[in-house]
């Protein structure tokens, strides 16, 4: 199984979630063993290189946010899940307004982008890293199981106390093929704690067009729900954002009740720590171990270099 890249630079703009400014980001090919690397400005100007670990999120409790070398990004978790879902290894991000804009809550703009960027193949063996034994993590009723698995397979629950919301189930055995199944679903909120977000800082840029928001009866954006479970479509699709964090794509079966980026974070911390994960080079296809294939949504599509 060999790296990937993309095949030219593009970029886009919108508005940063927290901030409520405008953030831009350039996607640029990168070469083999190069990882995925943020290029983002310091407070004095300078650029700095921040790669994704799990001891370089200083953030997790809305957003997940990435400090390195005196530089930030925030609410890095919606990219991380197209890269990883489309199976992307190697790529140089340049970030200017220190987050990634949200778009439309979800990872599909950036499927767009990475569409129009097209991904080729490099010559270098893929990397991954592998569940050993099995694992369970749990903080408050809340909980992550893995165990090996040749592939990357989640099973995730999520039990909210909201009529529009309740207890929802999902799964899903990644590929680049099947990605499409999550990317599309928006990140969500509740009205009720806007007033306090914003008083904090956060969410000033939060909006009906950028998430899903809820008030004490129902969804109140004109448009509803894109699909009926939408909200666990998108907690699973940031538990694979969040489990990007690692320098090499992440291998196992993972059973997830109810978890957010704080636990996530702190479940990857554990397994980096306690050795549990082992690296392993992908020199042939096997299993659900592909590279990005070609895969639709909405006519977007990924253009292939072999």
């Amino acid at each position: 199984m060999r790296q990937t890249t993309i095949m030219r630079r593009v970029q886009c703009s919108g508005i940063g979630l927290h901030s409520g400014k405008e953030a831009r980001i350039a996607l640029r090919p990168a070469a083999e063993n190069a990882g995925i690397v943020f290029h983002v400005r310091t407070p004095e100007g300078a650029r700095a290189a921040i790669r994704p670990a799990p001891d370089a999120v200083t953030a997790a409790c809305l957003a997940t946010t990435l400090r390195g070398n005196g530089g930030a990004v925030a609410t890095v978790e919606h990219l991380m899940a197209a890269l990883r879902g489309l199976g992307i290894d190697n790529i140089h991000i340049d970030v200017e307004g220190g987050e990634i804009p949200i778009m439309d809550g979800s990872a599909e703009p950036f499927v767009g982008l990475l569409s129009r960027a097209g991904i080729r193949k490099q010559s270098g063996v893929r990397r991954v890293l592998r569940i050993k034994r099995p694992v369970r993590f749990a903080r408050e009723g809340k909980w992550i199981r893995a165990e090996a698995y040749d592939g990357f397979f989640v099973d995730y629950s999520i039990d909210f106390p909201h009529p529009a919301i309740g207890a929802r189930r999902m799964t899903l055995d990644l590929t680049p093929e099947n990605f499409f199944a999550v990317a599309a679903a928006r990140t969500f909120g509740f009205l009720r704690d806007a007033e306090m977000l914003h008083k904090a800082g956060l969410a000033l840029g939060g909006s009906p067009d950028n998430a899903v928001i809820l008030d004490d009866a129902g969804v109140i954006n004109p448009g509803g729900l894109r699909y009926e479970d939408e909200f666990v479509r998108h907690k699973l699709l940031d538990f694979i954002g969040d489990m990007g964090m690692l320098p090499f794509p992440l291998r196992g079966r993972f059973t997830v009740s109810c978890s957010g980026h704080g636990l996530n974070n702190e479940f990857l911390r554990h397994l980096h720590a306690s050795g549990d994960l082992f690296p392993e080079e992908i020199a042939h296809h096997r299993g659900r171990d592909r590279c990005a294939a070609p895969a639709r949504r909405n006519n977007l599509s990924i253009d292939m270099a072999i």
